[in-house]
């Protein structure tokens, strides 16, 4: 009996067998019950490893703008402050044509959050924070905020 593409030669009888199905979504379950948690574990991980990266890029802009300015952006003025030149507060007067990121705006967290700044902040000179998966302060695991001084 010769078997080409799950039709059977001869015989009158077209398509796969009840039997034949069941293995394919068996074996396509199993794959999928495999592969599925690493994918899903790793998204997370990326997302942790997204806003550490963003955290450092606003570190780097915000050492510029101080080099510029002599000050750092007030908690008012804002993460703001890095793609448009402040005009409340102190106005600083060597402020840097076109701003201090590359993209001209402020990326929201991960999560789709915008990341929370405070200067001067309780750990230094300031102090920038994504409050994680939950977006609420705390937490462990996916939910544990991530912050400016304690980024490893």
């Amino acid at each position: 009996m010769f078997r080409y593409f799950g039709l059977k030669k001869n015989t009158g009888v077209n398509g796969f067998t009840l039997l034949e199905i069941i293995v394919v979504v068996f074996i396509l379950s199993l794959l999928a019950a495999i592969v599925a948690p690493k994918i899903i574990g790793r998204t997370d991980d990326a997302r942790i490893a997204d806003a550490k990266i963003q955290i450092r890029n606003f570190e780097t802009a915000l050492k510029m703008y101080k080099l510029d300015t002599g000050f750092f952006p007030t908690t008012e003025q804002g993460l703001e402050a890095l793609v448009v030149k402040p005009t409340v507060g102190q106005i600083p007067p060597n402020y840097r044509e076109g701003g201090y990121l590359e993209n001209k705006k402020i990326p929201a967290d991960p999560w789709g959050r915008p990341y929370v700044y405070f200067s001067p902040g309780a750990h230094g000179d300031y102090d920038i924070v994504c409050y994680g998966a939950d977006g609420v302060q705390g937490g462990e695991g996916i939910n544990k905020d991530i912050e400016s001084w304690n980024i490893q």
